[in-house]
């Protein structure tokens, strides 16, 4: 009985505790020996109720929490902090690179890292993305309840921002499915004329996609093949460095 008591007390914990908690603090918090607590969130780990981040060696609630998880209880926002991974991606690719999450059932810039090129992209922090034609959305979306993700949108007025944009729900949807094939999502002259842009999402430890990354750019520097994969491949980076961060662990394929 005395372990599984240290096991809830574990889970307890973590779950007050967003940021992790490394091995030491939580042996200190829970007054136990470092072997003990070891021991406990040993078995845990082995059965994904807790996660240990790759990169800070923290450990958070798992992927198994969130089976006993409601929809949509993930009410804290988990990244409202400047992230470094932003700016080394801003940094690599010349463009700016910003993070957003949905709110309530908006998606909003959280924050952002900017280009240093005289031709940029305006991107400020608390600018609400359009559901239907901004990359930054759509990651967002496409790991939700298909279900709920129509709701969503057909409680809203879909705008054709140019000839480019997406209005039919049903056409949304089925793009959604493309972006969770890929991983990421790309948009292209679908907001703004001329402008181009890639997300991708950045996961809780439990498996959540809580926010998404973009880079978004002129058109015209991103019109070969190279300055295109070079802008993927930075924006996949920097989600996962910030999932890892978060106590996020890609399942071994």
């Amino acid at each position: 009985m005395q372990v599984i008591v240290r096991a809830l007390s574990v889970l307890r914990l973590l779950a007050r505790t967003p940021g992790g908690l490394a091995l030491g603090e939580l042996a200190e918090r829970l007054e136990l020996p470092i072997a003990s607590a070891h021991r406990v969130v040993g078995v845990l780990e082995e059965e994904r109720f807790v996660s240990r981040s790759p990169t800070n060696r923290r450990y958070f609630l798992g992927p198994a929490v969130r089976e006993m998880l409601q929809p949509d209880s993930m009410q804290q926002s988990l990244l409202v902090q400047p992230h470094e991974a932003l700016v080394e991606a801003s940094r690599r690719t010349g463009e700016t690179v910003f993070l957003s999450e949905l709110v309530g059932n908006k998606v909003v810039c959280l924050t952002l890292a900017e280009s240093q090129h005289p031709l940029r992209l305006f991107v400020r922090v608390g600018q609400e993305m359009p559901l239907n034609a901004a990359a930054a959305a759509r990651v967002l979306l496409a790991w939700r309840d298909a279900d709920a993700v129509r709701r969503l949108l057909t409680s809203q007025r879909l705008v054709s921002f140019t000839k480019e944009t997406p209005v039919d729900v049903e056409e949304i949807i089925a793009h959604l499915q493309v972006v969770r094939a890929r991983g990421y999502d790309v948009c292209e002259s679908e907001l703004d004329a001329n402008v181009w842009a890639v997300a991708a999402p950045v996961r809780s430890s439990i498996g959540e996609v809580v926010a998404s990354v973009t880079l978004a750019a002129p058109a015209q520097r991103m019109a070969d093949a190279a300055a295109r994969e070079g802008a993927y491949q930075a924006v996949i980076e920097a989600a996962e460095r910030m999932a890892a961060d978060l106590g996020w662990v890609a399942p071994v394929s």
